[in-house]
């Protein structure tokens, strides 16, 4: 009421320091928005009075404090330290309510140390361009800078001297001002109320370093290290200088290495790691060669999972990076993780062998033994990908195979798969004469390994249009069917049909001479070459029945009846016949029985001739009496009577049958059974 009479009287003395303090007033009593407008009228006068618009500045910065404009509060409050400090400290303690003194002290705290660090609330900084050049606003903008946030410091410092956000702030301002002997001082006075305090010995290690002090500067590192607070560091770098930052990165990273280097032990590889972390940190996105260290140092202490997230740190920036492709492959394979692991370490080895080889030679023998399994694996199913579809691009991924396959017999050149992956890959890649040199070179001209005679075989072929011997590739055949499946991709329609030719006329000539064992090979051999021709796997079930391999020669029969089902009845007819013989060598009788059937109802003549051959009419009948009886006592009338009737076509004279038909019409009178 007071400050209402006086502003309403004629005279204009203390305009200013009325508007202040009724604002002040009416902040006290919650009148926020009439508070902001007599703030406000003092800031925009075309004459301000300095110490008025300081304490409207103090009061304008609480109300923006209260609405959630922390970053424009702590410009009013660096504006207001800079016009006059000591007033400053003076109006807070004096007009700010004591209830709201906590919370500017922390939020003052934060958006300096925001302002130091470069970060700001988008929001707060727009509205500070628009104001701009409007009174006192124009000079805002320049409490951004360090000199403010130093007098802000000094400011929050008086009101709780105590406090070591507020020490620690301060040491930070005057560092960016270049007056590190003051900064030192202040940290040297905070750390002595707190002897552990990270963030305190993470900057006064900096410092130390700053002036040259190493050893005193790893001490302190160390220390930190000892309390295990790691973290103090990254808000700190946010505030230290480019050049101070690569000083903390080189000192730190170098530490760490010669621990590594002069030293074991887990304890030691933790204290390395730790260094590590701080280099990183103060690298400021450019850590490569700490990040893989601190990758394989978590390896070697088992936290597998730490390491790979190091590693995928460095690839990120650097996706072809062949240490850190290499180094998670070797994490994916402790994980035991094949498919991870092979796609790094393939990547890895088409951007430099040089480098990966080695690293792998240096693991232990099991390791090398596994990688070295499943690249062959991987190799070889991209392979066997590549020819059976030929029709597909392939040249860069020939080059890739190329590369793996040889590192593979750099890395083993003992190992005969390795060898024998690599003259597929090259005959694959239409370089024949290259391939036969390497696998002669590697197992000589007469080879005892099948699968490199075979490969040697088929290149012979390729090379001079002339049919090797069957024999060999006769062997992998029985052996190794997928395998020569593979084989025979490389040769041309013309090689494959003289193939087969040849191994089913050698087949049928051991046949005769009850050589079934051997026929057997050939056989295959014609069944490969042929792609499941069915007239070879005939000869081939044919031969399983004498060598009692009948399940086997079941599935050969499968596979024809499959494949001729649009062939002519007489064909299908014989086919139905050796699959029911084949079935009641099985003791399968009722599937031997549906077999006949079949046969019979499409050609019954050829059937009958087929039944005499083996197994016999006589036997065959009382084999569909044994079903029929079957189905009778379930009952099934309907089957029992048809099978009844074909056991008649093939025996007529069978009396069995013949009464178990009378059965069937009598149990089942009334019923259709036609």
């Amino acid at each position: 009421k007071l400050c209402n009479h006086l502003l309403a009287s004629e005279e204009n003395t203390y305009y200013n320091s009325l508007l202040v303090l009724r604002g002040f007033c009416y902040l006290h009593a919650h009148a926020c928005q009439q508070a902001l407008q007599d703030f406000q009228m003092v800031i925009e006068h075309d004459s301000p009075h300095p110490t008025s618009c300081m304490k409207a500045l103090c009061g304008r910065g609480l109300l923006r404090i209260l609405g959630g404009s922390p970053y424009l509060a702590a410009l009013d409050y660096i504006t207001a330290c800079r016009l006059r400090l000591d007033e400053t400290i003076l109006t807070v303690k004096s007009y700010v309510p004591w209830n709201q003194r906590g919370l500017l002290l922390k939020v003052l705290q934060e958006e300096g140390q925001k302002i130091l660090q470069k970060k700001q609330h988008p929001k707060d900084s727009s509205a500070v361009r628009q104001k701009k050049g409007a009174g006192l606003n124009g000079f805002l903008t320049k409490g951004r800078d360090a000199f403010g946030v130093h007098q802000l410091a000094s400011l929050l410092m008086e009101l709780d001297p105590s406090d070591e956000v507020s020490q620690i702030l301060c040491a930070d301002a005057l560092y960016q001002l270049d007056r590190v002997e003051e900064a030192h001082r202040i940290l040297l006075v905070a750390l002595s109320k707190n002897p552990q305090s990270s963030p305190i010995l993470a900057r006064l290690a900096l410092l130390q370093l700053k002036k040259g002090f190493l050893y005193d500067g790893t001490q302190l590192l160390k220390k930190v290290i000892q309390i295990g607070d790691t973290s103090c560091l990254q808000p700190i770098m946010d505030i230290f200088k480019d050049e101070d930052r690569r000083l903390m990165h080189t000192h730190c990273h170098s530490r760490a290495m010669t621990i590594l280097k002069n030293k074991q032990g887990d304890t030691y590889i933790k204290e390395a790691i730790a260094y590590l972390s701080f280099a990183i940190i103060a690298s400021g996105g450019d850590a490569e060669e700490s990040l893989l260290t601190r990758a394989r140092c978590y390896g070697y202490l088992g936290q597998k999972k730490t390491a790979i997230f190091d590693f995928n740190a460095v690839l990120k920036e650097e996706p072809r990076n062949v240490q850190a492709l290499s180094g998670r492959g070797f994490i994916y394979l402790a994980l035991n993780q094949q498919k991870e692991a092979v796609q790094d370490l393939t990547s890895a080895l088409k951007e430099d062998t040089a480098v990966v080889i080695p690293e792998i030679l240096s693991l232990k023998q099991e390791a090398q033994l596994l990688i070295t399994q499943w690249l062959l694996d991987h190799c070889r199913a991209v392979l066997t990908e590549l020819v059976a579809h030929k029709d597909h691009p392939k040249e860069e991924t020939l080059k890739d195979l190329i590369v793996i396959g040889g590192s593979l017999i750099k890395m083993n050149s003992q190992e005969a798969r390795c060898h024998i992956l690599y003259g597929d890959i090259l005959m694959a890649d239409g370089r024949s004469e290259e391939a036969l040199r390497h696998l002669q070179k590697s197992f000589g001209q007469a080879s005892a390994d099948r699968s490199a005679s075979a490969r040697l075989a088929v290149l012979q072929l390729r090379r001079r249009n002339m049919l090797p011997t069957a024999h060999t590739l006769s062997i992998l055949a029985e052996k190794d069917p997928g395998e020569l499946g593979f084989l025979m991709n490389f040769l041309d329609t013309k090689q494959r049909q003289n193939l087969f030719q040849v191994a089913a006329q050698e087949g049928n000539s051991l046949m005769k001479d009850r050589h079934y064992e051997k026929a057997l090979n050939y056989y295959s051999l014609a069944v490969l070459a042929s792609n499941n021709n069915p007239r070879y796997l005939r000869l081939r079930a044919a031969c399983l029945m004498h060598l009692k391999e009948h399940s086997r020669a079941l599935k050969d029969m499968d596979k024809v009846i499959q494949k001729s089902r649009s062939h002519d009845p007489r064909t299908q007819t014989e086919d139905h016949c050796s699959k029911g013989h084949i079935l009641l060598s099985l003791a399968e009788v009722e599937a031997a029985v549906k077999e006949y059937i079949e046969a019979l109802q499409l050609e019954p003549s050829l059937a009958l001739c087929n039944i005499n051959n083996g197994p016999g009419r006589e036997i065959l009948a009382q084999t569909f009496h044994q079903i029929a009886q079957h189905y009778f006592e379930i009952p099934r009338y309907e089957e029992a009577w048809k099978t009844v009737d074909y056991g008649l076509i093939i025996d007529q004279n069978n009396n069995e049958l013949k009464k178990l038909k009378t059965r069937i019409k009598r149990e089942a009178s009334g019923c259709s059974v036609h």
